[in-house]
């Protein structure tokens, strides 16, 4: 096999295997669901939080206004008050996040939340495998693969 005669064909079939890709992207057999589902269940058994927490290390929660009003309550402080001392709004979407990485609730020697009972809805629901449409969190799959390691 010529090297140099299969790169310049391949970059010139690169339009056409990025449609490819992404009309492959949009399609989601029908029993994805229960797939996603199952595979979670599973693997999710197997994983130990506290071994790891990178999710905890190399990412922040965004927080709905019921997560702030919950997380204040706790600390006996106001919305506001939370908000100034532990997050921001991000740029792009507005959302509250945290100010730095790793989480401030996360204990560094033990990789336990300080507030895991009343954490973040996104914490709770991580690694948002359930949610449709199912691409949109691949992101999460370097964390497995070892591609966020702090």
């Amino acid at each position: 096999m010529d090297i140099k005669k299969f790169k310049k064909r391949a970059a010139g079939n690169k339009g056409r295997l990025k449609k490819f890709l992404a009309k492959l992207d949009r399609i989601v057999p029908e029993d994805m669901p229960k797939l996603v589902k199952e595979t979670d269940a599973k693997i999710w058994k197997e994983v130990d939080c506290l071994a790891c927490a990178n999710c905890c290390k190399t990412m922040t929660p965004t927080y709905t206004a019921t997560d702030l009003k919950r997380i204040a309550a706790h600390f006996n402080m106001s919305v506001k008050a939370f908000k100034e001392k532990w997050l921001m709004q991000d740029e792009d979407n507005k959302d509250w996040v945290n100010k730095t990485t790793p989480c401030q609730f996360l204990n560094l020697k033990t990789n336990k939340c300080s507030i895991y009972e009343i954490r973040p809805l996104d914490c709770s629901q991580f690694p948002h495998h359930h949610k449709k449409p199912f691409d949109l969190y691949n992101g999460s799959r370097s964390l497995y693969e070892g591609k966020v390691l702090s």
